[in-house]
């Protein structure tokens, strides 16, 4: 199942994706920069995904030629030959290619991998990257990886320690989502730069829960292009996610990279890596510009509310929405998630949502806007009609629920 933006539950159209997904939604046709791609689910040579990884779905890995990094410190010198350790991810060189290889410690430093579950049940579940922004623990990623988590753990891999978090804030249009770590101190944080220019060409390397295995990887790449634009849409939600500004790769980016450093080759954060595509012989990654993504994380952790930053957790009553209408006018219940509001109040399976504070509602995307426009401890009086034709009518108490 899916969440939908505004944060109760529908049921996923199942699809059959070409080539396997790298999301965990599918996703519509999208336009990246001039260039037309598709993206999961739909037809064509190539496909561009956010780099989710998620334990039901493997992702394929597109590989990228072989680039010879400059010398230093922070690259292991043999571009991207040979992993360390005896580690893998799940990918084989093919001629002209080389395998990812295992992280060093010194590119580990300041970075998480992070793992969520979904929807409340622990079979459900995805993983991602992300990187350290204070020493008291709050946590950089993209939104997309921590979109509809109900629990959230993240581990400091240069230290091997463990931590729940909770989201602060998330920027969905963006895709920034900013993490704070319960019990956290004395945390080494990544280098950001600055104000320096990026420019095509320029050598550039990514480290990352490459397939979210929970080890580190790095990939060397250079910049392709710059200030590029990605318009992504979601079958699971109404408006399309416009990134702009973005930083093109080439470079061997694949599931579970999301929300990763790309760093120069001094060792500093130019970017976050976000997006990849997939089905062709050459990977194109996709990472925003670390400049606007800290402006937008100053915000969150500023506490500022706009129009696309949501604080912390948006209400929340507990419906999983059926994707089938049922005969009476409104929204048909395909279940509620026990002891929450919704069934609480005696909602259940079969019934129908016809209105809420007395007005009507007609579509999932409404009754989840409905709901949202109320903070976490509001009531609202929603009424429905059972599966026996039975008006029904109840106020309900709302709670926090899965992350924006």
């Amino acid at each position: 199942m899916s969440i939908t933006p505004e944060g109760d539950y529908q049921p996923e159209n199942p699809v059959t994706p070409e080539p396997a997904p790298k999301k965990r939604a599918p996703w519509i046709p999208i336009t990246v920069a001039i260039v037309a791609v598709l993206c999961i689910g739909g037809l064509g040579t190539a496909t561009v995904a956010e780099l989710t990884a998620n334990n039901s779905t493997a992702a394929s890995s597109p590989s990228t030629p072989k680039v010879t990094p400059p010398t230093d410190p922070f690259f292991n010198g043999n571009g991207r030959g040979g992993l360390q350790g005896g580690q893998s991810i799940g990918q084989q060189a093919t001629a002209g290619e080389a395998p990812a290889t295992a992280s060093t410690a010194a590119q580990q430093v300041g970075v998480v991998t992070i793992d969520t579950v979904l929807a409340y049940d622990t079979s459900e579940r995805a993983a991602g990257t992300g990187m350290i922004l204070t020493s008291n623990g709050y946590i950089l990623t993209n939104n997309h990886v921590v979109e509809g988590s109900t629990s959230i753990t993240v581990t400091v891999e240069s230290t091997g320690q463990k931590y729940t978090a909770t989201v602060v804030g998330t920027d969905k249009t963006a895709d920034v989502a900013v993490l704070k770590l319960t019990g956290a101190s004395d945390l080494h944080s990544v280098t950001f730069a600055s104000a320096e220019k990026v420019v095509a060409g320029q050598a550039v390397y990514s480290v990352g829960n490459a397939e979210g295995t929970g080890r580190l990887v790095t990939a060397v790449g250079t910049v392709g292009a710059v200030n590029q634009s990605l318009t992504i849409g979601s079958d699971s939600a109404d408006t399309a996610e416009h990134l702009s500004g973005l930083i093109q790769l080439n470079s061997d980016v694949v599931s579970g990279d999301s929300g990763g450093p790309l760093f120069d080759k001094s060792g500093k954060v130019i970017g976050m890596v976000t997006a990849a595509s997939s089905g062709s012989a050459v990977v194109t990654g996709y990472a925003i510009n670390i400049a606007q993504v800290l402006k937008i994380a100053d915000a969150i952790e500023a506490g500022s509310t706009s129009t696309d930053i949501v604080l912390g957790y948006p209400a929340f009553a507990g419906i999983n929405i059926a994707s089938t209408p049922n005969a009476t006018a409104g929204v048909p219940v395909a279940s509620t998630f026990p002891g929450m509001p919704a069934a609480t109040a005696g909602i259940t399976t079969g019934d129908t949502i016809t209105s809420v504070n007395g007005i009507a509602m007609s579509s999932a995307t409404q009754l989840s806007a409905a709901i949202q426009a109320h903070k976490v401890g509001d009531t609202v009086t929603i009424t429905w009609v059972t599966a026996a034709g039975v008006a029904q009518s109840a106020a309900v108490t709302l709670i926090a629920g899965p992350a924006a």
